[in-house]
């Protein structure tokens, strides 16, 4: 793998930076070989692996070309990294900076589907019978308030952020934090938190869920 390191994060890049896009050939194996002193048969397992990744395609006769699939392919990737790499004191922070801030967008965008999902969101929490469901339908809360927005970097931005809820850390700690009476009380705060939102009221929605996050900041992390 080392000796592929190199090979491997060109490539990566290349992809990254857009200096390939989809449909444009690589270099011939011969060439990649060359370039990076490393021998066909290395070349040939990097490109496997890219292939398998769904990152590029070959064609025997015609080469090795970036997969029409490649940029949505690396999102994922990028996401999935990223997530991998995110501590709940990095999400807690993070959503106490953003979920205020994107309030104002949610008032004034939120349509009736948009309550009515939110609603349904709340229904479905509170009648979870076990804490990975409700959990589940929390985090697809905060989604459907994000999503009210009608902004797709906002959407896209909240998606990571529920990717992380979902990994190992945030669980292990939601297990140890959420007594039935936590659970209670932030089923009563989301209920308020979308109230405040379909009465278009800013000021109270902002201030809720403020006071929602710092709850859960202060059960999770004891701060």
């Amino acid at each position: 793998m080392s000796l592929a390191r190199p090979l491997r994060e060109s490539i990566l890049d290349q992809l990254h930076t857009g200096q390939w896009r989809a449909g444009d050939r690589l270099p011939t194996e011969r060439e990649l070989a060359d370039t990076f002193g490393v021998s066909r048969t290395t070349v040939r397992k990097a490109l496997a692996d890219f292939k398998q990744q769904g990152l590029i395609e070959q064609t025997v006769g015609s080469g090795t070309f970036v997969a029409e699939q490649a940029g949505a392919r690396l999102g994922q990737r990028i996401q999935h990294d990223s997530s991998q790499h995110t501590s709940p004191a990095d999400l807690m922070e993070a959503r106490l900076a953003m979920e205020p801030a994107i309030i104002e967008l949610a008032i004034r965008n939120a349509t009736v589907a948009d309550l009515r999902r939110m609603d349904d969101c709340c229904d479905q929490a509170e009648a979870a019978q076990t804490l990975e469901a409700f959990e589940h339908w929390d985090a697809e809360l905060h989604q459907a308030i994000a999503d009210a927005a009608h902004n797709s970097f906002v959407g896209n931005v909240f998606s990571l952020m529920k990717t992380v809820r979902a990994q190992g850390d945030w669980g292990q700690l939601k297990k140890k934090s959420v007594t039935p009476e936590r659970r209670l009380a932030y089923q009563v705060q989301h209920r308020q938190i979308v109230s405040a939102l379909r009465d278009r009221d800013g000021a109270r929605a902002r201030e809720l869920t403020l006071e929602h996050l710092l709850q859960v900041r202060r059960n999770l992390l004891g701060y």
